[in-house]
């Protein structure tokens, strides 16, 4: 609303408009869906022109249905020393609360070569780190007949000593089949000892009325194995306050899980009944109450400090970012905890050597060791903000003149 009055033209995108695109604020402005993001350069200048264009269709091959965009597509990193690859689209579970599912439907994955081709590209290009994304990692593979470590055993190949390679979001149910394979590739040196499992809730019946597909013992076998085989792992996970149907005993399962693991790294949400959901259509935990229980867990989780006996720790850390106040750069260690350390740009894409001297909530403060080797990735030099090498450059330019070209041979109309 803010940008039509100021008479600018508006692109919507994502999990939402898809899934709803005929909601009153969408009227009269142009959507793009969640697989037609190759064409947004034609959604944009439709908009520019003043015209409203909405492009929602699933792609398909002899009736299958495909996943995302082509991996291949030309981009501009937001941060040139990673690369984020989503490596499926879709799900197959059916959450009553979810509305990303309405929109991405079943799984999509993609072929295991064409992800270790892209990775294998992205580090010649000067990424350091890669970041693996789906709607639910674990679940790779089902569609096409493999799984997720065989994919993972086949990254790891390619990356580069000095660079590391950071898992996404799995759900309980399908890291539960491969916890021996994953502690092994999460001990790998280069890839970090970090997993993202949402728990959204410690009680069983809250679960079951969420559709999960599986109960409190099994998040906590996936817990404790992970903890046990990959010593130090950071273990982050989501949890959801006030779903329809919750009570107090069952909000206290939840406080009694988190006074159990400590997590490091918690994501409260509160209940939002997202319309045309089965779970909008329960009976709903009143709003105050709701409110009530997310200030009670955030207390919780504010009231331990993870990171504290990490002073005096040696540390390498691989340094990838800016801070948001500009006054560090940050960095991750083996766990992707977030360390802070002096700004020289020197250390931008490297591997350091640190010691921790200060603890916060959310973060570690690392003094660089005197004499200690600054370590660059082997593959390439990383790349300053802003800067493209010759031959990425030469790459990108050949790439979008090809989408171009095909878009004009599949559309002689335009």
């Amino acid at each position: 609303n803010k940008a039509q009055e100021q008479d600018k033209k508006v692109v919507v995108a994502g999990c939402v408009p898809q899934a709803q695109p005929r909601m009153d604020y969408l009227k009269g402005l142009s959507i793009i869906g969640v697989q037609q993001i190759d064409r947004v350069v034609e959604v944009v200048d439709e908009a520019v022109k003043g015209h409203s264009v909405r492009l929602l269709g699933q792609k398909k091959d002899n009736g299958k249905r495909l996943g995302g965009a082509r991996l291949d597509l030309p981009k501009i990193r937001k941060n040139p020393l990673i690369e984020i690859i989503s490596i499926n689209t879709g799900c197959l579970n059916a959450c009553t609360y979810c509305k990303t599912k309405h929109a991405r439907g079943d799984l999509a994955s993609y072929p295991v070569e064409e992800l270790v081709e892209r990775a294998r590209q992205s580090f010649q290009e000067g990424v350091c780190e890669i970041w693996l994304t789906s709607e639910d990692t674990g679940a790779y593979g089902k569609d096409i007949g493999t799984d997720l470590p065989t994919l993972l055993w086949r990254l790891v190949e390619e990356i580069p000593e000095g660079a590391m390679l950071r898992l996404g979001m799995t759900n309980p149910p399908y890291i539960l089949e491969h916890l021996e394979e994953m502690s092994k590739i999460l001990n790998h040196p280069r890839v970090y000892a970090f997993l993202h499992v949402p728990v959204q809730s410690a009680s069983d019946s809250v679960l079951m009325d969420m559709k999960r597909e599986y109960c409190a013992d099994d998040f906590r076998r996936v817990a404790d194995f992970l903890k046990d085989k990959v010593p130090g792992i950071t273990i982050a996970t989501d949890i959801i306050c006030g779903f329809p149907g919750e009570t107090d005993a069952d909000f206290q399962e939840t406080c009694d899980l988190v006074k159990e693991y400590r997590f490091p790294s918690l994501f409260i949400n509160q209940f939002y009944p997202r319309p045309g959901t089965p779970a909008a259509k329960m009976t709903q935990v009143p709003a105050q109450v709701k409110k009530q229980r997310t200030k009670e867990l955030s207390t919780l989780f504010h009231s331990y400090n993870p990171y504290h006996h990490k002073i005096g720790e040696t540390q390498l850390v691989l340094v990838t970012e800016e801070s948001f106040d500009s006054q560090y750069y940050v960095a991750h260690n083996k766990y992707y905890e977030q360390v802070l350390v002096p700004k020289r740009s020197e250390f931008k894409g490297k591997m350091i050597e640190v010691e921790i001297f200060e603890a916060g909530k959310h973060f570690l403060k690392g003094r660089p060791l005197d004499g200690s080797e600054v370590f660059t990735p082997s593959i390439a030099e990383p790349l300053q903000q802003g800067e493209v090498s010759g031959l990425s450059q030469v790459t990108y330019s050949i790439r979008l003149c090809l989408c171009l070209l095909c878009q004009l041979l599949l559309e002689p109309q335009r």
